[in-house]
């Protein structure tokens, strides 16, 4: 790719150079800042007014703050300590307040005597440390401090300005605190007049954008909070047009690779399939099915994302997708994240097929395919078999795991890949099945996480995108009610009671635990690993409950009598096939499960579900689980049992989880819920998150339109020729690999 070097010189200097060593290696080493570039580029988190103070009434416990506060209190105490010279020890204790709270400071030993000094009542200061309590009281151990000065004794218009002058926080550690980072900031930010801009000329006059020299230092040391909203505007410009430019190139690259169109033959497979069904599409499954069909007709590679809900008939629009590409004489490739949902993807399609699923073999019908199955567990004679299929062309369809992607798998002219739960998938993993055509293949990514439009134009940025939001005729409403454990023990006698009402009436249930529990070690919760709560949280200090554990509990306890097995990842993949074997023929009641059935799993005639320790698990994964209760005609039940406190911020997780079925309306709280970085990071190879001021809930509308102006610009010059500092953004942002990467997800 044609890129100039990444930043102009004054940016690309090396802040060990400009800062000096130490402070150079802290930056690089707690906050991934190298250059004065990366430094002009750590934002502020927010800005404090010397005139106003900060709330102490709400710091969080274990986190490292910044306050702006006074000192109403300042008490040297002194006691017996054998390790104090002359057998006497000092400790300083002063209190400051910001009108909201009190915090108490601490300073032992030698650390007393420069504080002593200067921390007179009345004092005004930015403290920084780490919160801790002692004696059940918060307070900050040792904290650094900054006087600030020019207090009454000024003039009164002095103390004016002062006191509306605004103080920039940034995002700091224990070895950097933020004043810190705004003094080696100022060092740098006459480079700032280097910049070069991304944006075109056009672009930033027509929507009356500052220049990017202007809005890195009006962030840095603004003077009014109009300079910080000017700034903040055009530096999520830069994020969201330099990132829409990266995708809208890729859209483009791939719309000039060639691609074999794929018509259905009429009265083909396809027809033969549609007659078939014992039921009509939906609209949405009609429109859906249409936009894929135009793409496949086309000479390049169709590249689609498709989400559903839960239960839309994402898998019957994918499937008649594969039927038209194997009518037009391709083969299609099913990709699925794990050997059970690989299986369950056979069993349901060969079944939704019938003999037109039995190519080749007596009773198969004149129009009829193969359909394999591929997973890394299968026998050698079997795997042997489904190659000579595949290479043979004999198979039209195959469905399987990551084993379709090894070498030894040859196709005989691939047409069209599905991915299913696009989020599970490497991206080198489907780079690898893309590249088994003798052309690009066209390209499906299904995903039942239901996404945001805006994270659908950031993440997944090169799909066209396709939604079903209908769910098929007959489905049942899914009730879901929060059990308080804990401060309701009843309540949990009850979800059993209605367990057994369930099985009494013929159906069947779910028990979801977030751990396996057969002895071996595992992280107790990886999402929680390593984060420290409050004390409320005492439900988080046990183990998770376990699959083993409950599944024994219930046999000899509320469920005596009726049939449970268990299901779990660690199981070997025949077992694993045979328990869902025997679940799905009704011959369990009660299967309990860890998260293996999260996708895919199809048991209509499973009724209810009950979600142990629900507080673990995330809220779109809470969605997912629940989708696989109410697949039937009668109706749904799912209760979510945790033992956190009502007011924890897990119970109020949980009760929107029960509140809504809408999964985009999920998706949002638990966007909302978690950090940015989360979401991108994953799209981003796992790098850092290059949206620094974007972000993507709040900033809709920036995304659309950066999206509209960058297909614009790609259209008019698609290597940027005539766009130099948009290239050289480009390049800071992403070396190839990320840009190959970004476009996958």
């Amino acid at each position: 790719m044609d890129l100039v070097p990444a930043l102009e010189e004054p940016l690309k200097q090396p802040l060990k150079s400009v800062l000096g060593p130490a402070t150079a290696k802290v930056m690089a080493e707690h906050l991934g800042l190298h250059t004065v570039g990366d430094l002009l580029h750590h934002y502020p988190r927010r800005y404090e007014e010397r005139g106003q103070l900060t709330h102490l009434a709400d710091l969080p416990m274990d986190e490292h703050v910044t306050v702006v506060a006074q000192v109403a209190d300042a008490r040297l105490h002194t006691f017996a300590s054998s390790k104090a010279p002359r057998g006497k020890g000092q400790r300083l204790e002063v209190t400051i307040t910001d009108g909201s709270g009190r915090l108490q400071l601490v300073f032992f030993g030698h650390g007393v005597h420069k504080p002593h000094k200067e921390l007179l009542p009345g004092t005004r200061a930015l403290f920084a440390g780490k919160v801790s309590v002692f004696n059940r009281r918060l307070q900050l151990a040792h904290p650094a401090y900054e006087l600030l000065r020019g207090d009454t004794d000024e003039a009164a218009e002095a103390v004016d300005s002062w006191a509306g002058a605004l103080i920039p926080m940034y995002p700091a550690t224990a070895k950097l605190e933020s004043w810190k980072i705004a003094k080696s900031v100022q060092t740098v930010l006459p480079s700032a007049q280097e910049a070069v801009d991304p944006l075109p000329p056009s672009l930033r006059e027509g929507r009356g954008l500052a220049a990017l020299p202007e809005a890195l230092v009006k962030i840095h040391r603004p003077h009014t909070k109009a300079d910080i909203e000017d700034a903040r505007t055009r530096l999520k410009w830069d994020e969201a047009f330099v990132l829409q430019v990266a995708l809208a190139r890729r859209r483009h690259a791939d719309a000039q690779l060639p691609a074999v169109p794929r018509r259905p033959t009429p009265d083909g497979l396809l027809t033969a399939f549609d007659a078939k069904l014992p039921f009509t599409l939906t609209q949405g499954q009609q429109k859906v099915s249409k936009e894929i069909f135009d793409d496949l007709a086309a000479e390049h590679p169709m590249h689609r994302l498709l989400q559903g809900e839960v239960g839309s008939g994402k898998t019957l629009v994918a499937l008649r997708a594969m039927l038209a590409v194997v009518d037009a004489g391709g083969q299609a490739a099913m990709l699925a994240p794990t050997e059970v949902l690989a299986q369950q993807h056979h069993r349901s399609i060969t079944e939704m097929m019938g003999e037109l699923a039995e190519g080749g073999m007596l009773g198969g019908a004149d129009k009829a395919t193969k359909v394999v199955l591929l997973t890394g567990s299968m026998g050698t004679a079997a795997r042997r078999q489904a190659l000579l299929d595949l290479v043979t062309g004999e198979a039209g369809l195959v469905i399987g795991t990551h084993a379709l992607i090894e070498d030894k798998v040859q196709f005989h002219d691939l047409g069209l890949v599905v991915v299913d739960e696009q989020h599970r998938f490497g991206v080198e993993q489907r780079d690898a099945l893309r590249g088994k055509g003798k052309q690009p293949p066209h390209l499906l990514v299904m995903t039942a996480t239901p996404i945001p439009r805006t994270v659908a134009m950031t993440v997944f940025g090169d799909l066209e995108t396709s939604v079903l939001d209908q769910l098929p005729a007959g489905r049942s409403p899914i009730a879901s009610h929060v059990v308080p454990a804990a401060d309701k023990p009843h309540f949990l006698a009850r979800a059993w009671e209605r367990v057994r009402e369930e099985v009494g009436k013929g159906h069947q249930a779910y028990v979801v635990c977030p751990r396996i529990g057969d002895d071996v070690d595992e992280p107790a919760d990886p999402k929680k690993a390593g984060k420290k709560r409050s004390a409320e949280d005492e439900a988080e200090k046990r183990p998770p409950l376990a699959v083993v554990e409950v599944a024994e509990q219930l046999t000899r306890g509320p469920l005596q009598g009726l049939r449970v097995e268990i299901l779990h990842g660690r199981m070997h993949p025949d077992d694993k096939d045979a328990v869902m074997r025997r679940f799905a023929a009704g011959e369990t009641d009660v299967l309990v499960a860890t998260t293996v059935i999260e996708v895919g799993v199809n048991v209509p005639n499973a009724t209810a579900m009950v979600i142990m320790d629900a507080d673990r698990f995330g809220v779109s994964q809470l969605h997912q689980l629940r989708g696989r209760v109410g697949r039937g005609s009668a109706p749904g039940l799912c209760l979510l049992v945790s033992e956190m406190p009502e007011a924890s911020p897990a119970r109020q997780r949980l009760n929107s989880v029960a509140a809504t079925l809408d999964g985009f309306e999920l998706s949002r709280i638990d966007l909302e819920q978690r950090r940015e970085g989360d979401v991108l990071g994953q799209a981003q190879s796992g790098a850092r998150t290059s949206l620094r001021m974007l972000t993507v809930i709040d900033d809709e509308e920036i995304i659309a339109e950066a999206r509209e102006e960058a297909a614009a610009v790609v259209a008019a010059d698609p290597a940027l020729e005539n766009l130099p500092g948009l290239r050289t953004a480009l390049d800071a942002l992403l070396d190839e690999e990320r840009e190959q990467y970004l476009d996958k997800g």
